[in-house]
Parts: C-alpha cells; structure tokens; sequence
C-alpha cells in the first residue's frame, strides 16, 4: 500500500501560530489626489485560514485528520477563521480566547495579480503566564490517540519557550513525533524535536552559513545545528535548489526541486510540513517523507495565494515523475480504464469532472475557445479525441490531417486539459455513459437535443453547457484556405 494511501488513517496534532489571510483584489488606475499613492478599486475580498491553520487545511486537504491548537482575539477576525475551519469535517478547531490580544491578520491587496502592499494586525509579544498555561492544559489533553505533533511556528507569540519545552516533553512521553516548522534563528529552543524544517534564509540567520550556496553548504549548516542541539534531523528547504535532509549519523540526502512553474511562495513551507507530517505518521522513513513534502511543494507553488495540495493532485504529480520524467505531456494521455481510475480520485476530492470531445483534426482558436470555457466551469476537464478510424468515418478518406496520437499530444500539453483519452466508435456516448461527467460542453453550433450524451448527463443531475462559437473558425475552413493558398 502506498504511503500517501495511508493518510487518511493519521491524526496530527498541530499547535502555533493561526492567522487569518484576507485578500483583497481590485484595480488600480489613478493617483490619489490628496498623496502621491496609488488608489485601489476594491472588486473582491477572499478571506482564507493561514499560518498554523493552513497546514491544518492542507493536512485536510491531503485526506488527513487534524488537531489545531492555537489562540484566537476576541474579535470578528478570531470568529471568522473559527467559522471556516468549522466546515472542514477532518479539522477539530481548539483555540484558547485571549481577551486582549487580537487575531493576527495578513491583508494582502493585489493589482493585476501583483501585490500591491500587505498590512498585518497582530501582537507578537510572547503568550502571557497564565495563557501559556491554559494553550498546555489543552495540548495535554488532546495529545492522545495522535500520530504525530507538528509545531507551526509564525513568531506571532503563542510558541513560547516554555510552550515548546514542555509539548515536546509531553511528545516524548507518549512517544510521538514532533515536527517544526521554525521562525526562529535560536534553533536550540526546538531541542529534542524530531525534524525542523527551515527555510535557507532561516538556516543561515541561525548558522551565518548560506545553505542556499550549493550542496555543502547546505550539510555544513545542517551540521552546525545538529552538532549544538538535541534535534534528530533538519531537513533544509533551499527553493529552486530543493531541500537538504541530514540526520544524526546518518548521510546527507539532496532532493531535486519538483515545481516547473513558480506563481506563489505563500503557504508552501505549510504544505511541506504538513505532508511530511502525514507520511512520518502513515510510518514512511523521513527519506521518502522527505520527498513528498518536496513533491506537494513542487504542486503548490504553481498556485496563486493560500493554497493547499489535494491528495489527487500528490498522486499524479508522482505518477509523472515515476513513469514519465521529461515528459508530462505523455502523463495526460490515457485509455478509459486509466482515466476511469482518476477520476476517482477526483470525485474523492470533491472535484467536478468536466468533459467535451472533439476531432480536433488541426487545432484552432474555436477550439481554445471551447476548452477555455469547458475547464471554467469544472475542475478537471477530460478531453476525447476520435481515432483516425473514427475520423475517416465521420469526415471522409482524405482525413485526419493529423494523425491520433499528434492530436491527442496536442491537447494534452494545454493547461486547461486534465486528461485525453481516443476512441474509437462514431460518438463518445460509451465514455459520457461510463465516466458520468457532472459537467458535458460543446460549442453552441449543437443544440441541446444534438449534443451525444445529454440526456445521460441531465438525467444524472449533471449540466449541458454550449461554448459561444466562434464565426468562420473550423477546420474545414483551415484545411480550405490552405487548398486556395496552393492552388495559386
């Protein structure tokens, strides 16, 4: 059985820091009047659970169960991240209520997908005696029956001295793990911690030696470390370099970084910790832990915000790097019993599966359209293609121009496709019948009575949407324009 199979079995304690992530998106178009500052036309606020809560989101995410410890205001914001990790049904909400202390909050305003400027509500100040106290009365009693404890740590007060200590102490007796994620360069107060995890500027605030260098510097930092601490192992996240795992007596381990396309940092230390967290407690060796921290990682930095990583998502960003390594076009191509599989695994996340089919004998800007505006309305789209054979029938023996394969691969390298799967009969009616989409696109050429699969998909609760089309833009006027231009 797989490690990542596992999680849904394990409990993790997580305690620190939780915050509130607000963003706020709008448009910028003039300069104020009154100072030379930039005027933002607010047109959406997303608000979202940060810090220590987003790895509880993200152990969520990954089919985990979680145990968030941590302390609120008496406020709107401290009832408003109450009231979103309400709703997720693996996440157990504990906060201690502070009466003078607000919620920390991160406001980020964002422009055009760039951010703008960020303002933070917070008191950093380290928890009070008798807080501190009812934060470990509360980590005591809930500590049994969990797999593992993760310390989320934001420098926003609640992971005092005294708070680290003695949780951890309390690990130990009942001989669980403890997991860091520091935010501090005294990194002797997370002794006797099982693995912390530092980013490369953290390392080398505590160390004054830049693991992000090359590889040996990355060890001679994780040395220092070990050397003047009773920590286990430190496994050092170094961006675009990867992550550096050394433990006691034990050779160093360098791991490759895994994200293609970097759109966001926020959160992905949160996703990192969380899904080693989940792999130690599934019972994974910290090496193969270790790597799929770095793989989730990898899936969450190509996302925009506070972001989590589904366990779906983990699986077939394995599955990738296992069976297709340079080529993650081919990792889309599929035949229906595959595609059958993911889905699964889809549905398993909540996800709406999306489908639309298709020739697309040469590829043009009517069907960019239709794809752009199948993958809007679900969140993953499957694409069938027809065979060669398929196509000979429908369209006549001078076509495809393209052969299958060329137009399956086609399809599978555009972003907004989740999978391509050919077949062979005249319609998709099989696929529609056997996958069960909750969402059946076509271009608005086909009135709903004409649209194969329909009346399957509407009788099953799911929708018909048809793609506005667009004029003049066919491959049967590809193809005619290209005969004229030879013909001259």
């Amino acid at each position: 059985m797989l490690t990542v199979d596992k999680f849904s079995s394990v409990r993790v304690l997580c305690i620190g820091d939780v915050m509130l992530d607000r963003f706020v998106g709008g448009d910028i178009k003039r300069i104020s009047p009154e100072r030379p500052v930039p005027v933002i036309s607010i047109r959406k606020t997303e608000q979202i659970p940060g810090g220590a809560a987003n790895v509880a989101r993200n152990i969520s995410s990954l089919s985990g169960s979680c145990t968030l410890v941590g302390l609120i205001g008496d406020d709107d914001a401290g009832r408003t991240l109450v009231s979103e990790l309400e709703c997720d049904t693996r996440v157990s909400v504990q906060f201690v209520t502070s009466n003078d202390r607000p919620t920390t909050e991160k406001l980020r305003y964002i422009s055009q997908g760039q951010h703008v400027i960020r303002a933070d509500i917070e008191c950093a100040e380290d928890l009070s005696r008798d807080l501190e106290l009812e934060l470990l009365d509360l980590v005591s009693r809930v500590l049994p029956g969990h797999h593992v404890v993760v310390l989320s740590d934001y420098a926003k007060g609640v992971l005092t001295d005294t708070v680290i200590r003695r949780t951890i102490q309390l690990a130990q007796e009942a001989k669980v793990p403890v997991l860091v994620d520091p935010k501090s360069q005294h990194l002797e107060r997370y002794s006797g911690a099982t693995v912390i995890t530092p980013n490369s500027k953290e390392l080398l605030a505590a160390t004054g030696i830049d693991p992000a260098i090359d590889n040996g510097s990355a060890v001679k930092a994780c040395h220092a470390v070990l050397s003047n601490t009773t920590i286990e192992n430190i496994l050092v996240t170094r961006a675009e370099k990867g992550m550096t795992l050394l433990g006691r007596k034990k050779e160093p381990i360098h791991i490759a970084a895994s994200a293609r396309e970097v759109a966001d940092v926020v959160g992905a230390g949160d996703t990192a910790i969380a899904t080693l967290s989940l792999a130690v407690g599934a019972g994974a060796e910290l090496e193969e832990a270790a790597a799929l921290a770095n793989c989730a990682a990898g899936v969450v930095v190509s996302k925009h915000g506070t972001a989590t990583v589904t366990r779906s998502e983990l699986l077939e960003t394995l599955a990738s790097a296992q069976k297709f390594s340079d080529d993650e076009t081919s990792a889309r191509l599929f035949v229906l019993d595959d595609v059958k599989s993911r889905i699964a695994l889809w549905r398993k996340d909540g996800l709406r599966i999306g489908f639309t089919n298709g020739c697309f004998d040469i590829l043009h800007v009517g069907h960019l359209k239709l794809l752009n505006f199948a993958r809007s309305n679900c969140d993953r789209l499957i694409v069938a293609v027809n065979s060669d054979a398929s196509v000979k029938r429908l369209k006549g023996p001078t076509r495809p121009i393209n052969s299958e394969i060329d137009r399956a691969t086609l399809l599978a390298s555009l972003k907004m496709v989740d999978a391509v799967v050919i077949f062979e009969e005249d319609t998709p009616l099989e696929i529609i019948e056997s996958i069960a989409p909750e969402v059946l696109v076509k271009g608005a050429d086909y009135e709903i009575d004409q649209i194969v699969g329909a009346s399957f998909v509407l009788a099953h609760g799911g929708s018909v949407l048809r793609s506005e089309f667009v004029p003049g833009r066919s491959t049967s006027n590809v193809i005619a324009q290209i005969s004229n231009t030879s013909a001259r």
